[in-house]
């Protein structure tokens, strides 16, 4: 059995005050035995405008964001998915939404740019990522020690397409922030059916609470077990949820419904 962990924050726009949060709660999950830690996406700023971010972008390999995750992982002997956080890319005034995995012994071991970038417009709700966001175009996965792990943020969570290009995963992440309309009425269902449908665990760290930008968050970090059942969830507020994967579990999953492996497609 491994026990993971997703850590819920309602971001702020000063990065300081996120890493403090962050070393407080990362410091939680670990002393509930995770050995997986997952943060949620733009987990560094939730700026005032979106360009703000773009200030804070980082090169690859060098900057406090990503010396704060190695640290964090090295000091608990932990795997770290790092949420998202802003790097540096080619299109100037944009960047890249980035996810880094840490191992245990701090050394990045794996990236993924989030693919799809979330546009909304409903009444006075409006979001556009593409204004300052590239989009990546590769698939990720790593290996655990307890099988494989793919990569999403947010708003991939509904594009079903990806998560079969992952192959089997024993486990899918998800870090988001996803706002509290569209939460409402979709983060649940998504995220269980992605579970159902790929037979795994999921495992889903959100931004939650009133943001001092005004934004809403929905929240609901959870755990999705691979029969689509919520193990552990957080409705709001920052806080840790953690719970255990079971790989006989799983496999009977599998076993008695071998929907994988009736695929035609």
């Amino acid at each position: 059995m491994t026990t993971v962990a997703a850590i819920q924050m309602v971001s702020t726009p000063n990065l300081e005050d996120n890493l403090v949060t962050v070393r407080r709660l990362v410091a939680e999950a670990a002393g509930k035995g995770a050995t997986l830690v997952a943060l949620p996406e733009y987990w560094p700023i939730m700026g005032m405008t979106d360009v703000d971010k773009v200030a804070l972008a980082e090169d690859p390999g060098a900057g406090p964001i990503q010396e704060c995750m190695a640290e964090l992982a090295r000091e608990h002997g932990i795997w770290l998915v790092g949420g998202t956080l802003p790097i540096v890319s080619p299109s100037a005034g944009k960047v890249l939404n980035t996810t880094l995995v840490y191992d245990p012994q701090g050394m990045s071991m794996s990236r993924y740019d989030k693919i799809h970038l979330f546009g909304f417009n409903k009444g006075t709700e409006s979001y556009d990522e593409a204004r300052t966001i590239v989009p990546g175009d590769t698939v990720g996965v790593f290996d655990a020690p307890f099988g494989r792990v793919g990569l999403s943020v947010c708003y991939d969570l509904r594009f079903p397409e990806l998560y079969r290009a992952m192959g089997e995963c024993a486990l899918i992440i998800v870090p988001a922030a996803f706002t509290y309309t569209t939460g409402r009425a979709h983060w649940e269902v998504l995220l269980r059916a992605r579970a159902i449908e790929n037979q795994c665990y999921v495992l889903a760290a959100a931004q939650g609470g009133m943001h001092v930008n005004g934004r809403r968050t929905w929240g609901h970090s959870m755990l999705v077990d691979p029969w689509g059942e919520v193990k552990a969830v957080l409705p709001e507020g920052e806080g840790v949820i953690a719970g255990e994967l079971d790989p006989v579990f799983l496999l009977g999953v599998r076993d008695s419904l071998p929907a994988l492996r009736h695929r035609k497609m």
